[in-house]
C-alpha cells in the first residue's frame, strides 16, 4: 500500500522522461494529485458521469503501469529485468438447566455491535463454517453435544452473523462466476483468473462474486434458506446492530480482456530507447481506446437476488448512490450493503465508493471506512495519508454518507479507531521520508527506510466534514503502532521496533488527547483486552532487546493501569518456542476471555524439532489459563486436536482447510474447542479428556 517504498530513488528520477505519440505530442507521466486536507465524497449525478470517472481512473492506472517501462531504456545495465509492479492497493453451576448461566460469544470490539466470524453461538446452539458446509449443533447440555444438521453453502464460505432473536444466520461466501474481462485492483498483470479449483484447494482467492445467504435456523434439524444475494466483488467485513446487517465488500476494475499492461518483448528491445518509447506510447493509446469503448455494465456488472421460492430478481444499482473521493484512493470499489432482517421482502440497498477499501470500524450509530491516499507515480517526498469516511447506519435499510476527514499516516487495524460521544479517536503511524537519500556503491541513489512517529488524533463532524479536534504529541520515533485500544476516556497504544513501549492517554478532553504514561518492555503486543477500568490483558510476542529471535516466544501480559501516569507490567506468561504460533496474534476473534470464570483460551501451534517423528513433534491445541489481576496467570490445561490431524492425514489439507485449533467457546465449566476438522467439548477440570467430539468432513469428501 506504500508502493513507492519498493522503488530506488534512481528509478524515480529516471521515470520523469517524456515520450511522444505518433503526432509528436508529448506524453507526460501521470501527474500525482495532492493530499486533500478537506476530504469529502462526491456523489455522481448519473451513470454517464460514473462511467466517465471509471474510465478516466482506469486510463491513469494503465498509463502509470506502462510508463515505468520507459526507465529501462536509460542508465544501462538493467537488461530484461522485470520492472516493479505499481498500483497495488495496497467477543455458578454447570451442566444443569436449559441453558448455561454464562457463556462467551464473538469477541466484539464494541458491545452490541456484532462482528462476523466463521463460528457463532448463543449458549445452546453452535454454528460453524468449515470447508463448503455450515455445521449446526445443539450444544447444551454440554455432555449431549450433537450435530443436528449440515447445510451445503455454495462457493467458499467465509464468515457469518447470528441474530438469535430472529433465528437468522447471514452467511457470506466467495463464488466464482463466468464474466467477461479480467479483474484487477490496478495490479497490472497480477490478474486473478476465474477458475473452478475447489478440488485443488484454491479457495476464495479465485472467486469474483460475494454471495450472501440468509438461513432460518429456528428448526435445528431443518435449516431453511430464505434469501440469496449475488454481488460482484470480494467480502471484507460485516457488522450487525439489532436487525440491521451491514456487509462491506470490494471489487476490482474489470478491464477489457485485450488491454495489455506490458510491451511486446523482443531481443534488444530494452537497448533501443526510441523503439521502446514508441512501442509503449502506441500501446497506451490502443489500451485507452479499448477502455473508453467498454460499457458501464461491463465495468460494474449488476447483481441478483434469489427468493425463498427460487425466483431470481435482478439487483440493479442506482448510479447516484456511488461516490468518489476528491482525492485519489486507488482503483477499485468499496460498497456497504444494508440488509434489514425485519424487512425480508425488501431488496438490500447499496452505497458505493470508487476507490480501494481499508479498515472498517462500526459503532451503534456510525460506520467508518479508512482509505489511503493513492500516489499514481512514485516521487520523493510522498507520505501516507488516510481518508476517513463516516456513514450513518441508524436507518436499518440504508447507510447514509455523513462526511470525511484526513489524517496523516496509516492505521494498523480496526482497534486504532473508536467513537465516543460523537468524537472519533484515531491512532496513526506517520512516515517521514528521508530528506537526503543515501548513495550506493555504484553511485545510484538508494532507498532508505522512512522515519516514523506515532500519534492519537481526534475528529468531530461539522458541516459535512470530519474536522480535526486535537492531536497528541508525536511518540516513539523510529517505531510503529502494533496495537491500540480506546476505552471510555482512556486510550492505549503499543509501538515496536525492538522494545515494546505501552503508552497511556487521557482522552477526557477530546480537543487535547494527552499522553500521560509510558512503559518499555521487550517484545510487543498485537492485541489489548480490557479487564475493567484498571487492568489490561495483552497478547503478543516476546523478543530480545537486540532484535534477535533466539528467545522469541508468544507472550501474555497483565498491566496495572489504575494510575495512567505509572503503568506497570505486573505479570507475564510466555508460551512455546521460537516457532510457536497462534491465530490470536492477528485475529482478535481467536482470543477468548470468559469474565464469569476468569478464564482465557488461546489457539496454539508449535513444533518440537527433537521429536522422533512428525506426529509426536507437531502440536495443535487450545491452551487455557486462569487470569487473576492479583496472582497473574495459572495454566489450567490444554485440549489437543493432534488426533484429528492424524485421522485426516496430509491429503486433505489445504490453505483453505487445516484442522488446527482456531476458536473456542466457554459455557459455565465447559470448554468447546473448534477447528476445521471438528468441534469437541471438555470439562474445564479435565481438558485433556474430551467428553464429545463432533467431526466435520474435509472439503473433498462427500
Amino acid at each position: 500500500m506504500r508502493q513507492w517504498k519498493r522503488w530506488s530513488w534512481a528509478g524515480v528520477v529516471a521515470v520523469v522522461a517524456v515520450g511522444c505519440d505518433e503526432g509528436n505530442k508529448p506524453l507526460s507521466p501521470v501527474d500525482n494529485e495532492p493530499v486533500q486536507q478537506e476530504a469529502r465524497l462526491e456523489s455522481f449525478p448519473g451513470c454517464e458521469a460514473l462511467e466517465q470517472h471509471i474510465e478516466d481512473t482506469a486510463t491513469k492506472q494503465m498509463r502509470a503501469s506502462l510508463e515505468v517501462y520507459k526507465q529501462y531504456a536509460y542508465g544501462g545495465g538493467r537488461g530484461g529485468e522485470a520492472p516493479p509492479m505499481t498500483g497495488a492497493p495496497q467477543e455458578d453451576n454447570s451442566g444443569g438447566g436449559d441453558r448455561p448461566n454464562d457463556y462467551t460469544g464473538t469477541n466484539n470490539q464494541v458491545a452490541g455491535v456484532h462482528e462476523a466470524d466463521f463460528v457463532q453461538n448463543d449458549g445452546t446452539r453452535i454454528f460453524v463454517l468449515s470447508g463448503p458446509r455450515l455445521y449446526i449443533h445443539r450444544s447444551w447440555p454440554a455432555e449431549q453435544l450433537t450435530r443436528t444438521a449440515a447445510l451445503e453453502v455454495e462457493g467458499w464460505p467465509q464468515e457469518m452473523l447470528l441474530d438469535a432473536e430472529r433465528n437468522r444466520l447471514v452467511i457470506t461466501s466467495a463464488v466464482a462466476e463466468d464474466r467477461p474481462g479480467t479483474v484487477a485492483g490496478g495490479r497490472g498483470t497480477d490478474d486473478m483468473p476465474v477458475v473452478d479449483c475447489a478440488s485443488f484447494g484454491c479457495g476464495p482467492a479465485y472467486s469474483n462474486t460475494v454471495k450472501v445467504t440468509v438461513v432460518d435456523v429456528a428448526d435445528l434439524e431443518a435449516p431453511r434458506v430464505l434469501e440469496q444475494v449475488y454481488l460482484p466483488g470480494g467480502y471484507i467485513n460485516a457488522r450487525r446492530v439489532d436487525s440491521a446487517v451491514r456487509l462491506v465488500f470490494s471489487d476490482g476494475f474489470r478491464w477489457p480482456a485485450d488491454v495489455r499492461f506490458y510491451p511486446e518483448y523482443s531481443p534488444g528491445f530494452f537497448d533501443d530507447r526510441s523503439r521502446l518509447v514508441a512501442s509503449i506510447d502506441a500501446l497506451i493509446k490502443q489500451n485507452e481506446q479499448r477502455i473508453r469503448a467498454q460499457s458501464l455494465e461491463d465495468w460494474l456488472p449488476k447483481g441478483r437476488r434469489v427468493t425463498a421460492d427460487g425466483e431470481v430478481k435482478p439487483l440493479a444499482y442506482d448510479c447516484t448512490s456511488f461516490y468518489r473521493a476528491n482525492g485519489p484512493t486507488g482503483l477499485g470499489l468499496m460498497s456497504v450493503l444494508s440488509l434489514n432482517l425485519d424487512a425480508e421482502d425488501a431488496s438490500p440497498s447499496r452505497t458505493s465508493v470508487v476507490g480501494t477499501p481499508g479498515e472498517v470500524y462500526a459503532s451503534h450509530e456510525a460506520l467508518y471506512v479508512a482509505s489511503r491516499h493513492w500516489w499514481w507515480w512514485p516521487e520523493p517526498g510522498q507520505t501516507p495519508h488516510t481518508y476517513l469516511h463516516k456513514f450513518d447506519i441508524r436507518d436499518p435499510d440504508q447507510a447514509t454518507y455523513v462526511g470525511s476527514g484526513t489524517v496523516e499516516g496509516y492505521i494498523v487495524n480496526q482497534f486504532a479507531m473508536d467513537e465516543r460521544e460523537g468524537v472519533l479517536r484515531v491512532a496513526t503511524t506517520v512516515e517521514l521520508p528521508p530528506e537526503n537519500p543515501g548513495t550506493g556503491n555504484g553511485g545510484d541513489t538508494v532507498w532508505t527506510p522512512p522515519e516514523t512517529v506515532n500519534r492519537v488524533v481526534t475528529f468531530h463532524e461539522e458541516g459535512g466534514h470530519l474536522k480535526e479536534l486535537g492531536r497528541s504529541e508525536d511518540l516513539a520515533r523510529g517505531e510503529r503502532i502494533f496495537s491500540a485500544r480506546f476505552m471510555g476516556t482512556r486510550g492505549y497504544v503499543v509501538t515496536f521496533r525492538q522494545v515494546d513501549p505501552l503508552f497511556t492517554f487521557d482522552l477526557s478532553d477530546p480537543a487535547n488527547p494527552r499522553k500521560v504514561g509510558e512503559l518499555k518492555i521487550p517484545g510487543f503486543s498485537t492485541y489489548i483486552h480490557p479487564l475493567g477500568d484498571t487492568h489490561l490483558l495483552t497478547f503478543g510476542e516476546h523478543r530480545n532487546e537486540d532484535g534477535t529471535w533466539q528467545d522469541r516466544a508468544l507472550k501474555l501480559s497483565l498491566f496495572d493501569v489504575s494510575d495512567l501516569a505509572q503503568p506497570r507490567e505486573t505479570f507475564t506468561q510466555q508460551l512455546g518456542s521460537m516457532g510457536s504460533h497462534s491465530e490470536a496474534l492477528y485475529e482478535h476473534k481467536a482470543f477468548t476471555y470468559f469474565p464469569a470464570k476468569g478464564l482465557l483460551a488461546l489457539p496454539f501451534t508449535d513444533w518440537d524439532y527433537n521429536a522422533s517423528d512428525y506426529w509426536s513433534g507437531f502440536r495443535s491445541e487450545l491452551r487455557v489459563f486462569r487470569v487473576d489481576t492479583a496472582t497473574g496467570f495459572s495454566p489450567v490445561g490444554t485440549v489437543s486436536v493432534r488426533d484429528m490431524y492424524q485421522s485426516f492425514n496430509f491429503r486433505n489439507w489445504s490453505w483453505y482447510w487445516q484442522p488446527t485449533v482456531r476458536r473456542s467457546i466457554m459455557a459455565d465449566d465447559y470448554v468447546y474447542t473448534i477447528s476445521d476438522a471438528g468441534l469437541r467439548v471438555s470439562h474445564v477440570d479435565s481438558l485433556q479428556t474430551p467428553l464429545v467430539t463432533a467431526p466435520f468432513h474435509p472439503p473433498m469428501l462427500p
